[in-house]
């Protein structure tokens, strides 16, 4: 299994992450942090494989907390998870060995995508040796640096909006289209186009919900 740490300050963005993790086949959330002090306390008595961080944390920048790590010896890989647009901060975390960086709110394909391909990335180099040639790490790199249609949302649907939803349905357990309307302030056909795009991608699931009188009324919930 590859062990994950997720460092977020945010309760319901660090569950939101841990629940992303705990879906994809092949890897565990070893702890959730929610500052980098306790994330650098964590390290310093157990290893891991990867850190989901956010850069803005109560204690400091997310940035020096990897230069931090890097100087103690730790050497897990890192995903950068975090609402950070400045192109600046982007190179800083580029030179500092941020493998992927993904802009918040993102969708759960968004962060399989990245992490399945750091993983593939991962075990491309795991036997070691020397590359042939420069073919060799091109492909390499292609792996981690490449996009996929899995990170990409269907035409119409909104990378906030889909987030939006998603987080009234974990917040309320089930939801009809009609209540996850109400909930996110959008129609209720818009709000059934993303309860379907999330069963579409194993993300919920859909039930009838029989009333008293009239055609039952489909209620979503996310999965298990």
């Amino acid at each position: 299994m590859i062990r994950v740490l997720v460092v977020e300050d945010d309760p319901v963005a660090a569950s939101a992450h841990r629940m992303y993790v705990e879906r994809l086949p092949g890897f565990e959330v070893a702890a959730v942090a929610h500052s980098g002090a306790q994330a650098m306390r964590f390290l310093d008595r157990d290893a891991v494989d990867l850190i989901l961080l956010d850069l803005h944390l109560p204690d400091g920048h997310g940035l020096q907390l990897i230069r931090s790590l890097r100087a103690a010896g730790h050497t897990a890989d890192v995903i950068a998870v975090t609402s950070a647009r400045d192109l600046d901060v982007v190179r800083q975390a580029v030179s500092v060995g941020v493998v992927q960086y993904l802009l918040k709110p993102f969708t759960f394909p968004a962060l399989r995508d990245r992490m399945e391909r750091w993983s593939r990335f991962r075990d491309g180099l795991s036997g070691g040796g020397k590359a042939t040639g420069q073919d060799e790490v091109d492909r390499a790199l292609s792996v981690l640096r490449g996009s996929s249609e899995a990170a990409t949302l269907p035409k119409g649907l909104s990378a906030p909006t889909l987030d939006s939803v998603t987080r009234a349905l974990r917040d309320a357990g089930s939801l009809s289209a009609g209540q996850a309307a109400a909930a996110v302030g959008v129609s209720r056909i818009t709000a059934r186009r993303y309860l379907e795009h999330l069963v579409g991608t194993g993300q919920a699931v859909r039930s009838p919900q029989y009333g008293q009188v009239g055609r039952p009324e489909l209620c979503y919930r996310l999965s298990p």
